[in-house]
């Protein structure tokens, strides 16, 4: 699936497309299912134009799990047939993950997941790393209160369960119905909108150590939760740096995949999928994703079953 131009969801159409160059620490990787991610349909709008530079037309997507085809030269940590994942972000926009084959650099690289299928192994890559790397430069470790803002969302959900496994005690904003999901993953749930900072404080009376906001516009609650000498990060709010935060961007890392999928294996990382596309209904997964109500990941199948 490709665009030719920025545009809605009208611009994206099937095309034949010439199989992608192998280049030097890269494999070529025949595409099972890959994830979207609201980014996916930003870049498509042109919202991120003067970020970085696009080639048309692009194929869209970053998320992708599937099966090597063939490697390139030096990549001997690899051979065809090894099952693997990836968050598959390339330094500009052009060749993505929604199509039958892409190349992804060796770093961005780490082997599937054993109990996870193909469906759930797509969803986890962008989220995953979102979550574990905010949460892993803010030092989080076993002891910590974490406040997670969107707990309920795509990176939340990973947020909370990544938490928990490091140890720490877990607060997260939601709304009501989506707070026994909460409490199943590991999480202290707390309704957001007017009161929050009471409801927060009610629980945590001596404020939290670690703050991780992943919906924008909560700098206000994060400051009057968080204890002197805590530490805080956004995903969605630059104004987090004039309050002493960081303003975060994930990164592709492929070291970074391979704890994720150890901690599936163990049991402590649960992916929740919400409906799966075919490729060719690529709009329709896109039109799902803008209206925010999807509770799980959106997920393209390119080629096969879930098994």
């Amino acid at each position: 699936m490709t665009y030719s131009s920025y545009g809605d969801n009208s611009v994206l159409e099937a095309t034949e497309q010439p199989m992608p160059k192998v280049g030097p620490g890269e494999v070529l990787v025949r595409v099972r299912c890959a994830a979207v991610n609201p980014v996916d349909w930003k870049i498509m709008s042109g919202g991120l134009d003067g970020m970085m530079d696009t080639v048309f037309p692009v194929v869209p997507g970053w998320d992708v799990a599937g099966v090597v085809e063939r490697v390139g030269i030096d990549t001997p940590e690899w051979k065809a047939g090894d099952e693997v994942f990836a968050y598959a972000r390339k330094d500009y926009v052009h060749g993505g993950t929604f199509a039958e084959y892409v190349t992804v650099p060796v770093r961005a690289l780490a082997h599937k997941p054993k109990s996870l299928n193909w469906e759930e192994t797509a969803g986890v890559p962008l989220a995953g790393l979102t979550a574990r790397q905010t949460l892993t430069r803010l030092g989080t470790s076993e002891g910590d209160t974490v406040l997670v803002h969107g707990a309920a969302g795509g990176v939340g959900t990973f947020g909370v369960q990544i938490a928990r496994a490091m140890g720490a005690r877990v607060i997260g904003t939601a709304s009501e119905r989506n707070h026994d999901r909460l409490r199943e993953l590991g999480a202290e749930p707390v309704t957001y909108g007017d009161g929050v900072v009471d409801r927060i404080r009610a629980i945590a009376p001596e404020g939290v150590d670690v703050v991780v906001d992943y919906v924008g516009g909560v700098l206000d609650t994060t400051r009057a939760v968080l204890r002197e000498g805590g530490r805080h990060a956004s995903i969605a709010d630059p104004s987090v740096m004039e309050a002493g935060g960081q303003w975060m961007w994930v990164r592709p890392d492929g070291p970074g995949l391979e704890e994720l999928a150890a901690l599936a294996d163990s049991g402590g990382l649960k992916v929740p999928v919400a409906e799966t596309f075919p490729l060719e209904r690529l709009a329709e997964a896109f039109e799902l994703s803008q209206t925010g109500h999807a509770h799980g990941k959106i997920v393209i199948r390119v080629v096969g079953d879930s098994a």
